[in-house]
Protein backbone atom coordinates (compact mmCIF):
# COMPACT_ATOMS: atom_id res chain seq x y z
CA UNK A 1 0.00 0.00 0.00
CA UNK A 2 0.83 3.18 -0.62
CA UNK A 3 2.49 6.02 2.28
CA UNK A 4 1.25 8.81 0.27
CA UNK A 5 -0.70 11.01 1.89
CA UNK A 6 -3.27 11.92 -0.45
CA UNK A 7 -5.74 14.08 1.68
CA UNK A 8 -4.20 17.40 0.62
CA UNK A 9 -3.98 16.70 -3.22
CA UNK A 10 -7.00 17.64 -5.46
CA UNK A 11 -7.96 17.45 -9.24
CA UNK A 12 -9.28 19.33 -11.15
CA UNK A 13 -10.00 19.36 -15.08
CA UNK A 14 -8.52 22.41 -16.60
CA UNK A 15 -6.86 23.68 -19.99
CA UNK A 16 -3.19 24.33 -18.91
CA UNK A 17 -1.15 26.90 -21.34
CA UNK A 18 2.73 26.69 -21.28
CA UNK A 19 4.57 30.27 -22.24
CA UNK A 20 8.40 30.11 -22.48
CA UNK A 21 10.41 33.02 -24.26
CA UNK A 22 12.52 31.20 -27.58
CA UNK A 23 15.84 31.56 -27.63
CA UNK A 24 16.46 33.40 -23.98
CA UNK A 25 19.65 31.86 -23.33
CA UNK A 26 20.76 33.61 -26.91
CA UNK A 27 19.18 36.70 -25.67
CA UNK A 28 20.42 36.89 -22.23
CA UNK A 29 23.78 35.67 -23.76
CA UNK A 30 24.11 38.81 -26.20
CA UNK A 31 22.51 41.66 -24.11
CA UNK A 32 21.93 40.41 -20.10
CA UNK A 33 20.93 43.43 -18.40
CA UNK A 34 18.89 44.54 -22.23
CA UNK A 35 17.21 41.26 -22.36
CA UNK A 36 16.38 41.16 -18.41
CA UNK A 37 14.97 44.78 -18.63
CA UNK A 38 12.74 43.76 -22.05
CA UNK A 39 11.25 40.35 -20.58
CA UNK A 40 10.21 41.50 -16.97
CA UNK A 41 7.10 43.99 -17.58
CA UNK A 42 5.88 41.82 -20.42
CA UNK A 43 5.73 38.73 -18.14
CA UNK A 44 4.14 41.22 -15.19
CA UNK A 45 1.86 42.45 -18.12
CA UNK A 46 0.40 38.70 -19.20
CA UNK A 47 -1.50 38.56 -15.55
CA UNK A 48 -3.19 41.16 -16.71
CA UNK A 49 -4.38 39.75 -20.61
CA UNK A 50 -4.63 35.90 -18.69
CA UNK A 51 -7.78 37.62 -16.38
CA UNK A 52 -9.33 39.35 -19.57
CA UNK A 53 -9.67 35.78 -20.93
CA UNK A 54 -10.51 33.68 -17.64
CA UNK A 55 -7.15 32.38 -16.82
CA UNK A 56 -4.37 32.86 -13.89
CA UNK A 57 -1.05 32.65 -13.71
CA UNK A 58 -0.24 29.83 -11.35
CA UNK A 59 3.78 30.00 -11.60
CA UNK A 60 6.60 31.81 -13.39
CA UNK A 61 9.68 30.40 -14.10
CA UNK A 62 12.13 32.75 -15.11
CA UNK A 63 11.73 33.45 -19.03
CA UNK A 64 7.66 31.59 -19.09
CA UNK A 65 4.60 31.00 -17.47
CA UNK A 66 2.16 28.49 -16.57
CA UNK A 67 -1.47 29.46 -16.75
CA UNK A 68 -4.33 27.35 -15.97
CA UNK A 69 -7.79 28.32 -17.63
CA UNK A 70 -11.55 26.83 -16.87
CA UNK A 71 -11.96 26.58 -20.78
CA UNK A 72 -10.03 24.86 -23.77
CA UNK A 73 -11.43 27.76 -26.01
CA UNK A 74 -9.87 30.83 -23.31
CA UNK A 75 -6.50 28.89 -23.21
CA UNK A 76 -6.50 28.90 -27.13
CA UNK A 77 -7.59 32.42 -27.19
CA UNK A 78 -5.36 33.94 -25.18
CA UNK A 79 -2.45 32.06 -26.82
CA UNK A 80 -3.35 33.58 -29.63
CA UNK A 81 -3.83 37.23 -28.12
CA UNK A 82 -0.51 36.83 -26.71
CA UNK A 83 1.17 36.58 -29.95
CA UNK A 84 -0.58 39.09 -31.20
CA UNK A 85 0.25 41.33 -28.51
CA UNK A 86 4.34 40.23 -28.90
CA UNK A 87 3.99 41.31 -32.91
CA UNK A 88 2.68 44.71 -31.57
CA UNK A 89 6.20 44.99 -28.92
CA UNK A 90 8.32 43.57 -31.51
CA UNK A 91 7.42 46.24 -34.06
CA UNK A 92 10.51 48.16 -34.53
CA UNK A 93 12.87 45.81 -32.81
CA UNK A 94 15.91 44.43 -34.62
CA UNK A 95 14.49 41.42 -35.49
CA UNK A 96 17.83 39.07 -33.51
CA UNK A 97 16.44 40.93 -30.57
CA UNK A 98 12.67 40.41 -30.69
CA UNK A 99 11.12 38.78 -28.23
CA UNK A 100 8.87 35.69 -29.05
CA UNK A 101 6.72 33.24 -27.08
CA UNK A 102 6.37 29.32 -27.48
CA UNK A 103 2.80 28.35 -26.39
CA UNK A 104 1.40 24.69 -25.40
CA UNK A 105 -1.35 24.23 -24.73
CA UNK A 106 -3.50 20.82 -23.24
CA UNK A 107 -6.45 19.91 -21.41
CA UNK A 108 -6.85 17.73 -18.72
CA UNK A 109 -6.82 16.54 -14.88
CA UNK A 110 -4.28 18.32 -13.20
CA UNK A 111 -3.13 17.73 -9.35
CA UNK A 112 -3.47 20.43 -7.50
CA UNK A 113 -1.50 20.67 -3.86
CA UNK A 114 0.04 23.50 -1.64
CA UNK A 115 3.47 23.17 -3.73
CA UNK A 116 1.61 23.54 -7.11
CA UNK A 117 -0.23 21.85 -9.77
CA UNK A 118 1.81 18.46 -11.77
CA UNK A 119 0.38 15.74 -13.26
CA UNK A 120 0.90 14.20 -16.82
CA UNK A 121 -1.50 17.02 -18.11
CA UNK A 122 0.84 19.13 -17.63
CA UNK A 123 4.09 17.53 -18.81
CA UNK A 124 2.19 17.38 -21.69
CA UNK A 125 1.23 21.05 -22.01
CA UNK A 126 5.56 21.87 -21.27
CA UNK A 127 6.55 19.58 -23.96
CA UNK A 128 4.03 20.88 -26.77
CA UNK A 129 5.15 23.86 -25.75
CA UNK A 130 8.62 23.32 -26.81
CA UNK A 131 7.38 21.70 -30.18
CA UNK A 132 5.76 25.33 -30.93
CA UNK A 133 7.73 27.42 -33.48
CA UNK A 134 8.55 31.03 -31.79
CA UNK A 135 5.22 33.16 -32.35
CA UNK A 136 2.93 30.26 -32.45
CA UNK A 137 0.74 28.32 -30.38
CA UNK A 138 0.69 24.44 -29.94
CA UNK A 139 -2.31 22.44 -28.77
CA UNK A 140 -2.96 18.89 -27.94
CA UNK A 141 -5.61 16.68 -29.59
CA UNK A 142 -8.21 17.29 -26.14
CA UNK A 143 -8.05 21.03 -26.94
CA UNK A 144 -8.69 20.28 -30.76
CA UNK A 145 -11.74 18.32 -30.21
CA UNK A 146 -12.95 21.43 -27.90
CA UNK A 147 -11.72 24.40 -30.10
CA UNK A 148 -12.16 23.00 -33.59
CA UNK A 149 -16.07 24.75 -34.33
CA UNK A 150 -16.30 27.45 -31.79
CA UNK A 151 -12.93 29.42 -32.90
CA UNK A 152 -12.60 31.07 -36.42
CA UNK A 153 -8.42 29.86 -36.45
CA UNK A 154 -6.82 27.20 -38.53
CA UNK A 155 -5.19 24.11 -37.25
CA UNK A 156 -2.36 22.24 -38.61
CA UNK A 157 -1.49 18.58 -37.41
CA UNK A 158 1.85 17.74 -36.71
CA UNK A 159 1.52 14.09 -36.20
CA UNK A 160 1.30 12.16 -33.23
CA UNK A 161 4.08 13.12 -31.21
CA UNK A 162 6.33 10.81 -28.60
CA UNK A 163 6.86 13.24 -26.06
CA UNK A 164 9.54 13.15 -23.39
CA UNK A 165 8.28 11.83 -20.00
CA UNK A 166 4.77 10.97 -22.21
CA UNK A 167 3.78 7.17 -22.24
CA UNK A 168 1.37 7.66 -25.40
CA UNK A 169 1.82 9.18 -28.32
CA UNK A 170 0.18 12.76 -28.17
CA UNK A 171 -1.57 14.08 -31.77
CA UNK A 172 -0.30 17.76 -32.16
CA UNK A 173 -1.60 20.76 -33.75
CA UNK A 174 -0.07 24.25 -34.81
CA UNK A 175 -2.92 27.17 -34.00
CA UNK A 176 -3.16 29.36 -37.52
CA UNK A 177 -4.14 32.94 -36.82
CA UNK A 178 -5.67 32.89 -40.11
CA UNK A 179 -7.57 29.89 -40.91
CA UNK A 180 -7.24 30.21 -44.50
CA UNK A 181 -3.52 30.03 -44.29
CA UNK A 182 -4.42 26.07 -42.58
CA UNK A 183 -6.14 24.60 -46.07
CA UNK A 184 -3.39 22.99 -47.33
CA UNK A 185 -1.11 21.88 -44.01
CA UNK A 186 -1.28 18.10 -43.10
CA UNK A 187 -4.68 16.84 -42.27
CA UNK A 188 -5.54 14.71 -39.29
CA UNK A 189 -6.70 11.26 -40.84
CA UNK A 190 -5.61 8.55 -38.78
CA UNK A 191 -9.25 6.78 -39.02
CA UNK A 192 -8.93 7.15 -43.15
CA UNK A 193 -5.43 5.39 -42.64
CA UNK A 194 -7.26 2.76 -41.01
CA UNK A 195 -9.67 1.97 -43.81
CA UNK A 196 -7.06 2.48 -46.32
CA UNK A 197 -4.45 -0.01 -45.00
CA UNK A 198 -7.34 -2.58 -44.35
CA UNK A 199 -9.30 -2.56 -47.33
CA UNK A 200 -7.05 -1.31 -50.26
CA UNK A 201 -4.73 -3.64 -51.80
CA UNK A 202 -0.72 -3.58 -51.46
CA UNK A 203 0.69 -2.66 -54.98
CA UNK A 204 3.65 -4.14 -55.63
CA UNK A 205 5.45 -1.10 -56.99
CA UNK A 206 4.65 0.58 -53.90
CA UNK A 207 6.71 3.32 -52.28
CA UNK A 208 7.10 5.58 -49.21
CA UNK A 209 10.36 8.44 -48.61
CA UNK A 210 10.69 8.70 -45.66
CA UNK A 211 12.16 12.15 -44.19
CA UNK A 212 16.08 11.90 -44.42
CA UNK A 213 17.28 12.43 -40.89
CA UNK A 214 19.41 15.63 -40.83
CA UNK A 215 22.79 15.04 -39.08
CA UNK A 216 24.57 17.69 -37.78
CA UNK A 217 24.46 20.47 -35.21
CA UNK A 218 23.36 23.87 -37.68
CA UNK A 219 19.64 23.26 -37.49
CA UNK A 220 19.64 26.18 -40.08
CA UNK A 221 21.05 23.93 -42.75
CA UNK A 222 17.86 21.25 -42.43
CA UNK A 223 16.65 22.15 -45.85
CA UNK A 224 19.07 20.05 -47.34
CA UNK A 225 17.82 16.96 -45.73
CA UNK A 226 14.06 18.22 -46.58
CA UNK A 227 15.18 19.18 -50.13
CA UNK A 228 16.93 15.51 -50.68
CA UNK A 229 13.44 13.82 -49.47
CA UNK A 230 11.48 16.37 -51.82
CA UNK A 231 13.47 15.71 -55.07
CA UNK A 232 13.86 11.91 -54.60
CA UNK A 233 9.98 11.58 -54.19
CA UNK A 234 9.46 14.12 -57.20
CA UNK A 235 11.51 11.89 -59.29
CA UNK A 236 10.40 8.42 -58.22
CA UNK A 237 6.92 9.99 -58.58
CA UNK A 238 7.68 10.48 -62.17
CA UNK A 239 7.14 7.10 -62.69
CA UNK A 240 3.83 5.59 -63.89
CA UNK A 241 4.63 1.79 -63.00
CA UNK A 242 5.23 3.32 -59.04
CA UNK A 243 2.49 4.39 -56.81
CA UNK A 244 4.66 7.20 -54.55
CA UNK A 245 3.14 8.50 -51.68
CA UNK A 246 3.37 12.03 -51.24
CA UNK A 247 5.94 14.17 -49.13
CA UNK A 248 3.14 15.43 -46.63
CA UNK A 249 2.12 12.35 -45.74
CA UNK A 250 5.55 10.45 -45.51
CA UNK A 251 6.29 14.11 -43.17
CA UNK A 252 3.18 13.58 -41.09
CA UNK A 253 4.12 9.82 -40.46
CA UNK A 254 8.00 10.49 -39.35
CA UNK A 255 6.29 12.99 -36.55
CA UNK A 256 5.16 9.74 -34.98
CA UNK A 257 8.43 8.01 -34.83
CA UNK A 258 7.20 4.68 -35.86
CA UNK A 259 9.03 2.22 -37.78
CA UNK A 260 9.52 1.72 -41.38
CA UNK A 261 7.46 -1.50 -41.22
CA UNK A 262 4.54 0.60 -39.10
CA UNK A 263 5.33 3.45 -42.22
CA UNK A 264 4.50 0.93 -44.74
CA UNK A 265 1.41 -0.99 -42.78
CA UNK A 266 -0.42 2.19 -42.46
CA UNK A 267 0.04 3.92 -45.76
CA UNK A 268 -0.41 1.07 -47.57
CA UNK A 269 2.99 0.11 -49.42
CA UNK A 270 5.50 -2.43 -50.23
CA UNK A 271 8.54 -0.56 -49.68
CA UNK A 272 10.21 2.15 -47.63
CA UNK A 273 13.23 4.46 -48.06
CA UNK A 274 14.75 5.50 -44.93
CA UNK A 275 17.85 7.80 -45.15
CA UNK A 276 20.05 10.45 -43.52
CA UNK A 277 21.97 13.49 -44.35
CA UNK A 278 25.38 15.09 -42.82
CA UNK A 279 27.00 18.23 -44.22
CA UNK A 280 30.66 19.02 -42.99
CA UNK A 281 31.69 22.33 -45.17
CA UNK A 282 31.57 21.55 -48.89
CA UNK A 283 31.27 17.91 -48.50
CA UNK A 284 28.16 15.61 -48.09
CA UNK A 285 27.55 12.36 -46.71
CA UNK A 286 23.86 10.25 -47.21
CA UNK A 287 23.32 7.70 -45.90
CA UNK A 288 20.40 5.32 -47.32
CA UNK A 289 18.38 2.54 -47.20
CA UNK A 290 15.44 0.70 -49.20
CA UNK A 291 13.56 -1.80 -47.01
CA UNK A 292 11.03 -4.62 -48.89
CA UNK A 293 8.36 -4.27 -45.12
CA UNK A 294 6.33 -7.74 -47.08
CA UNK A 295 9.01 -9.71 -46.38
CA UNK A 296 10.73 -7.68 -43.39
CA UNK A 297 14.14 -7.13 -44.71
CA UNK A 298 16.51 -4.63 -46.54
CA UNK A 299 17.12 -4.93 -49.59
CA UNK A 300 19.54 -2.35 -50.82
CA UNK A 301 21.98 0.39 -48.60
CA UNK A 302 24.08 2.33 -49.69
CA UNK A 303 26.67 5.50 -48.51
CA UNK A 304 27.67 8.28 -50.47
CA UNK A 305 30.57 10.84 -49.79
CA UNK A 306 30.53 13.54 -52.16
CA UNK A 307 31.11 17.30 -52.57
CA UNK A 308 27.72 19.04 -52.22
CA UNK A 309 27.81 20.15 -55.80
CA UNK A 310 27.49 16.57 -57.02
CA UNK A 311 24.23 16.31 -54.81
CA UNK A 312 22.02 15.97 -58.16
CA UNK A 313 23.64 13.36 -59.55
CA UNK A 314 23.51 11.46 -56.17
CA UNK A 315 19.81 12.27 -56.11
CA UNK A 316 19.72 10.77 -60.22
CA UNK A 317 21.94 8.11 -59.30
CA UNK A 318 19.38 6.95 -55.97
CA UNK A 319 16.66 7.01 -57.68
CA UNK A 320 18.56 4.76 -60.51
CA UNK A 321 19.21 2.37 -57.61
CA UNK A 322 15.65 2.04 -56.12
CA UNK A 323 14.10 1.55 -59.37
CA UNK A 324 16.82 -1.63 -60.26
CA UNK A 325 16.19 -2.94 -56.85
CA UNK A 326 12.63 -3.26 -57.23
CA UNK A 327 12.96 -4.87 -60.21
CA UNK A 328 10.14 -1.99 -62.44
CA UNK A 329 10.65 -2.26 -66.09
CA UNK A 330 10.98 1.98 -67.56
CA UNK A 331 10.59 2.98 -70.97
CA UNK A 332 13.56 4.73 -71.79
CA UNK A 333 11.71 8.21 -72.54
CA UNK A 334 10.97 7.99 -68.56
CA UNK A 335 15.01 7.35 -67.71
CA UNK A 336 15.30 10.50 -69.83
CA UNK A 337 13.36 12.96 -68.42
CA UNK A 338 13.95 11.82 -64.69
CA UNK A 339 16.04 14.84 -63.66
CA UNK A 340 14.69 18.20 -63.78
CA UNK A 341 17.15 20.77 -65.11
CA UNK A 342 19.37 21.34 -62.67
CA UNK A 343 20.26 25.39 -61.98
CA UNK A 344 23.67 26.77 -63.11
CA UNK A 345 24.90 27.90 -59.63
CA UNK A 346 23.99 25.25 -56.50
CA UNK A 347 23.28 28.76 -54.30
CA UNK A 348 20.51 29.07 -56.59
CA UNK A 349 18.90 25.50 -55.55
CA UNK A 350 19.38 25.94 -52.18
CA UNK A 351 17.49 29.02 -51.89
CA UNK A 352 14.68 27.17 -53.65
CA UNK A 353 14.89 24.64 -51.14
CA UNK A 354 14.49 27.28 -48.27
CA UNK A 355 12.04 28.91 -50.49
CA UNK A 356 10.16 25.79 -49.93
CA UNK A 357 10.36 26.16 -45.97
CA UNK A 358 7.99 29.05 -46.17
CA UNK A 359 5.34 28.66 -48.86
CA UNK A 360 3.81 25.48 -47.71
CA UNK A 361 3.04 27.71 -44.32
CA UNK A 362 0.26 30.03 -46.09
CA UNK A 363 0.64 33.29 -44.25
CA UNK A 364 1.49 36.69 -45.70
CA UNK A 365 4.57 36.69 -44.29
CA UNK A 366 5.74 33.32 -44.72
CA UNK A 367 4.58 34.15 -48.78
CA UNK A 368 6.49 37.30 -49.17
CA UNK A 369 9.57 35.24 -47.61
CA UNK A 370 9.27 32.64 -49.54
CA UNK A 371 9.28 35.14 -52.71
CA UNK A 372 12.10 36.82 -51.86
CA UNK A 373 14.13 33.55 -51.81
CA UNK A 374 12.52 32.56 -55.21
CA UNK A 375 13.90 36.12 -56.62
CA UNK A 376 17.38 35.83 -55.33
CA UNK A 377 17.57 32.08 -56.98
CA UNK A 378 16.70 33.75 -59.97
CA UNK A 379 18.72 36.85 -59.57
CA UNK A 380 21.67 33.84 -59.67
CA UNK A 381 19.90 31.81 -62.70
CA UNK A 382 17.14 33.54 -64.55
CA UNK A 383 16.70 30.50 -66.21
CA UNK A 384 15.61 28.05 -63.59
CA UNK A 385 12.75 26.53 -64.11
CA UNK A 386 12.26 25.36 -60.69
CA UNK A 387 12.97 28.94 -59.48
CA UNK A 388 10.08 30.52 -61.94
CA UNK A 389 7.44 27.75 -61.21
CA UNK A 390 7.46 28.52 -57.20
CA UNK A 391 7.63 32.40 -57.69
CA UNK A 392 4.35 32.17 -59.61
CA UNK A 393 2.83 29.90 -57.22
CA UNK A 394 3.53 32.44 -54.46
CA UNK A 395 1.70 35.22 -56.75
CA UNK A 396 -1.47 33.14 -57.38
CA UNK A 397 -1.30 32.56 -53.41
CA UNK A 398 -1.68 36.46 -53.23
CA UNK A 399 -4.43 36.87 -55.71
CA UNK A 400 -6.22 34.29 -54.50
CA UNK A 401 -6.18 35.60 -51.04
CA UNK A 402 -6.00 39.42 -51.73
CA UNK A 403 -2.80 39.82 -50.19
CA UNK A 404 -0.63 42.44 -51.25
CA UNK A 405 -0.85 45.25 -53.83
CA UNK A 406 -0.63 44.09 -57.46
CA UNK A 407 -4.50 42.56 -57.45
CA UNK A 408 -5.08 41.23 -60.65
CA UNK A 409 -1.37 42.16 -62.09
CA UNK A 410 -0.60 39.15 -59.60
CA UNK A 411 -2.50 36.66 -62.27
CA UNK A 412 -0.72 38.06 -65.31
CA UNK A 413 2.73 38.10 -63.64
CA UNK A 414 1.92 34.09 -62.47
CA UNK A 415 0.87 32.91 -65.53
CA UNK A 416 4.10 34.77 -67.14
CA UNK A 417 6.24 33.03 -64.75
CA UNK A 418 4.59 29.68 -65.17
CA UNK A 419 5.42 29.92 -69.18
CA UNK A 420 8.01 31.04 -68.94
CA UNK A 421 9.22 27.51 -66.54
CA UNK A 422 7.63 25.21 -69.12
CA UNK A 423 9.42 27.30 -71.42
CA UNK A 424 12.77 26.67 -69.87
CA UNK A 425 12.03 22.78 -68.28
CA UNK A 426 9.10 21.26 -70.58
CA UNK A 427 9.93 18.01 -68.78
CA UNK A 428 8.60 19.87 -64.90
CA UNK A 429 5.19 19.08 -64.10
CA UNK A 430 5.43 21.77 -61.62
CA UNK A 431 5.56 24.36 -64.01
CA UNK A 432 2.66 23.12 -66.22
CA UNK A 433 0.63 22.85 -62.33
CA UNK A 434 1.11 26.76 -62.01
CA UNK A 435 0.23 27.01 -65.57
CA UNK A 436 -3.06 25.27 -65.10
CA UNK A 437 -3.70 27.26 -62.24
CA UNK A 438 -3.37 30.62 -63.47
CA UNK A 439 -5.38 29.67 -66.81
CA UNK A 440 -8.36 28.26 -64.60
CA UNK A 441 -8.63 31.91 -62.72
CA UNK A 442 -8.42 33.53 -65.77
CA UNK A 443 -11.32 31.23 -66.77
CA UNK A 444 -9.35 29.87 -69.75
CA UNK A 445 -11.03 26.76 -69.32
CA UNK A 446 -9.69 24.68 -71.55
CA UNK A 447 -6.12 25.72 -71.32
CA UNK A 448 -6.34 24.97 -67.71
CA UNK A 449 -7.15 21.39 -68.40
CA UNK A 450 -4.58 21.07 -70.96
CA UNK A 451 -1.96 22.21 -68.99
CA UNK A 452 -2.80 19.75 -65.99
CA UNK A 453 -3.17 16.86 -68.18
CA UNK A 454 0.02 17.63 -69.74
CA UNK A 455 2.06 17.90 -65.85
CA UNK A 456 -0.32 14.66 -64.76
CA UNK A 457 1.71 13.05 -67.70
CA UNK A 458 4.52 13.86 -66.47
CA UNK A 459 4.00 13.24 -62.66
CA UNK A 460 0.87 10.77 -62.17
CA UNK A 461 1.56 10.45 -58.32
CA UNK A 462 1.78 14.01 -57.54
CA UNK A 463 -1.51 14.14 -55.13
CA UNK A 464 -1.27 18.00 -55.12
CA UNK A 465 -1.72 18.55 -58.68
CA UNK A 466 -4.28 15.45 -58.79
CA UNK A 467 -6.45 17.77 -56.33
CA UNK A 468 -5.55 20.89 -58.04
CA UNK A 469 -7.26 19.26 -61.47
CA UNK A 470 -9.83 17.72 -59.58
CA UNK A 471 -11.23 21.60 -58.68
CA UNK A 472 -10.25 22.59 -62.32
CA UNK A 473 -13.00 19.65 -63.66
CA UNK A 474 -15.29 20.36 -61.12
CA UNK A 475 -15.25 24.36 -62.22
CA UNK A 476 -15.68 22.94 -65.87
CA UNK A 477 -18.61 21.10 -65.01
CA UNK A 478 -17.12 17.63 -65.21
CA UNK A 479 -17.89 17.07 -61.40
CA UNK A 480 -17.68 12.76 -61.40
CA UNK A 481 -14.33 12.97 -62.70
CA UNK A 482 -13.41 15.57 -60.86
CA UNK A 483 -14.92 13.14 -57.39
CA UNK A 484 -13.27 9.83 -59.20
CA UNK A 485 -9.54 11.96 -59.21
CA UNK A 486 -9.68 13.35 -56.12
CA UNK A 487 -10.02 10.02 -54.26
CA UNK A 488 -6.64 8.77 -56.30
CA UNK A 489 -5.32 11.80 -54.59
CA UNK A 490 -6.24 11.06 -51.06
CA UNK A 491 -5.15 7.24 -51.33
CA UNK A 492 -1.46 8.98 -52.70
CA UNK A 493 -1.40 11.23 -49.62
CA UNK A 494 -3.67 9.73 -46.88
CA UNK A 495 -2.82 12.70 -44.48
CA UNK A 496 -4.18 14.88 -47.18
CA UNK A 497 -5.09 18.44 -46.43
CA UNK A 498 -8.18 20.00 -46.24
CA UNK A 499 -8.32 21.34 -49.56
CA UNK A 500 -8.95 17.99 -51.01
CA UNK A 501 -11.73 17.88 -48.87
CA UNK A 502 -12.83 21.48 -49.87
CA UNK A 503 -12.72 20.67 -53.39
CA UNK A 504 -14.53 17.43 -53.24
CA UNK A 505 -17.35 19.00 -51.16
CA UNK A 506 -17.72 21.38 -54.21
CA UNK A 507 -17.65 18.62 -56.69
CA UNK A 508 -20.45 17.34 -54.65
CA UNK A 509 -22.26 20.51 -54.20
CA UNK A 510 -22.30 20.96 -58.09
CA UNK A 511 -23.87 17.60 -58.64
CA UNK A 512 -26.48 18.51 -56.46
CA UNK A 513 -25.67 15.95 -53.94
CA UNK A 514 -26.30 18.04 -50.91
CA UNK A 515 -25.84 15.59 -48.23
CA UNK A 516 -22.13 14.28 -49.59
CA UNK A 517 -20.91 17.55 -50.00
CA UNK A 518 -22.12 17.99 -46.15
CA UNK A 519 -20.45 14.72 -45.09
CA UNK A 520 -17.51 15.54 -46.85
CA UNK A 521 -16.82 19.01 -45.57
CA UNK A 522 -17.65 18.34 -41.62
CA UNK A 523 -14.26 15.95 -42.29
CA UNK A 524 -12.60 19.08 -42.89
CA UNK A 525 -9.59 19.79 -39.69
CA UNK A 526 -10.38 23.15 -40.26
CA UNK A 527 -14.65 23.76 -41.06
CA UNK A 528 -13.81 27.38 -41.32
CA UNK A 529 -13.29 27.65 -44.96
CA UNK A 530 -15.86 25.29 -45.99
CA UNK A 531 -18.63 27.16 -44.15
CA UNK A 532 -19.55 28.75 -47.51
CA UNK A 533 -20.41 25.72 -49.29
CA UNK A 534 -22.20 24.26 -46.03
CA UNK A 535 -24.47 27.14 -45.75
CA UNK A 536 -25.94 26.56 -49.55
CA UNK A 537 -25.78 23.24 -48.93
CA UNK A 538 -28.54 23.40 -46.45
CA UNK A 539 -30.15 26.17 -47.72
CA UNK A 540 -30.50 23.72 -50.94
CA UNK A 541 -32.06 21.02 -48.73
CA UNK A 542 -34.72 23.65 -47.20
CA UNK A 543 -32.56 23.29 -43.61
CA UNK A 544 -32.57 27.08 -43.39
CA UNK A 545 -31.66 27.56 -39.69
CA UNK A 546 -28.66 25.15 -40.45
CA UNK A 547 -27.79 27.20 -43.08
CA UNK A 548 -28.15 30.63 -41.28
CA UNK A 549 -25.80 29.08 -38.50
CA UNK A 550 -23.08 28.45 -41.19
CA UNK A 551 -23.87 31.69 -42.77
CA UNK A 552 -22.99 33.57 -39.15
CA UNK A 553 -19.70 31.58 -38.56
CA UNK A 554 -18.43 33.04 -42.08
CA UNK A 555 -19.13 36.49 -41.16
CA UNK A 556 -17.37 35.71 -37.87
CA UNK A 557 -14.31 34.70 -39.67
CA UNK A 558 -14.61 37.53 -43.18
CA UNK A 559 -16.68 40.01 -41.26
CA UNK A 560 -16.14 41.96 -44.68
CA UNK A 561 -17.80 38.51 -47.08
CA UNK A 562 -19.10 40.14 -50.05
CA UNK A 563 -21.29 37.51 -52.34
CA UNK A 564 -20.47 39.80 -54.98
CA UNK A 565 -16.63 38.96 -54.85
CA UNK A 566 -17.01 35.76 -54.36
CA UNK A 567 -18.85 35.23 -57.66
CA UNK A 568 -16.15 37.60 -59.25
CA UNK A 569 -13.54 35.07 -58.02
CA UNK A 570 -15.35 32.16 -58.86
CA UNK A 571 -13.66 30.43 -62.15
CA UNK A 572 -16.68 28.38 -63.18
CA UNK A 573 -17.22 27.50 -67.26
CA UNK A 574 -21.20 27.53 -66.52
CA UNK A 575 -22.62 30.53 -65.46
CA UNK A 576 -25.55 28.45 -63.50
CA UNK A 577 -23.00 26.81 -61.27
CA UNK A 578 -22.13 30.21 -59.67
CA UNK A 579 -25.45 31.04 -60.08
CA UNK A 580 -26.56 27.91 -58.00
CA UNK A 581 -24.03 28.81 -55.27
CA UNK A 582 -25.13 32.48 -54.66
CA UNK A 583 -28.19 31.35 -54.69
CA UNK A 584 -27.59 29.56 -51.70
CA UNK A 585 -25.73 31.64 -50.08
CA UNK A 586 -28.66 34.28 -50.19
CA UNK A 587 -31.24 32.00 -49.02
CA UNK A 588 -28.57 31.43 -45.80
CA UNK A 589 -28.66 35.35 -45.24
CA UNK A 590 -25.56 36.36 -46.73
Amino acid sequence: MSDIDESNVRRRLSAILFADIANYTRLMGDDELGTWHAAKPVIRELNELAKLHHGTVQQVLGDGLILLFDSAVDAVRFGVELQRHMRALNDGREEDRQIWFRVGVNLGDILVDDDGISGDAVNIAARLQALARPGHVCVSAAVYDQVRNRLTFGYEYLGAQNLKNVREPVDAFQVHENPTSAAMTTGFRRSSLAIASAHLPIKDLSVVMLPFRFQGSNETENWLADGLTEDITTNLSRFHDFFVISRMSAYAFAARMGSPADAARELGVRYVVTGSVRKAGKQIRITIELLDAERGRSIWGERYDRPLEDIFDVQDEITQLIVSATAVQIETSEQNRIRQMAPADLRAYGFVLQGQQHIFRYTRDENREARQLYDEALRIDPRYARALAAKSRTLNIDWRYGWGDLKDEALEAALDLALGAVAVDPTDARGFGELGFAHLYRKEHEAAINAYERALSLNPNDADLMSDMGDALAHCHRSEEAIALLKDAMRLNPFYPDQYLWHLGGAYFNLRRYDEAIHTLHGMQNPTEGRRLLAASYSHLGRIDEARAEAAKVLQAHPDFSIDRWAAVQPDKDSADVAHFIEGLRKAGL
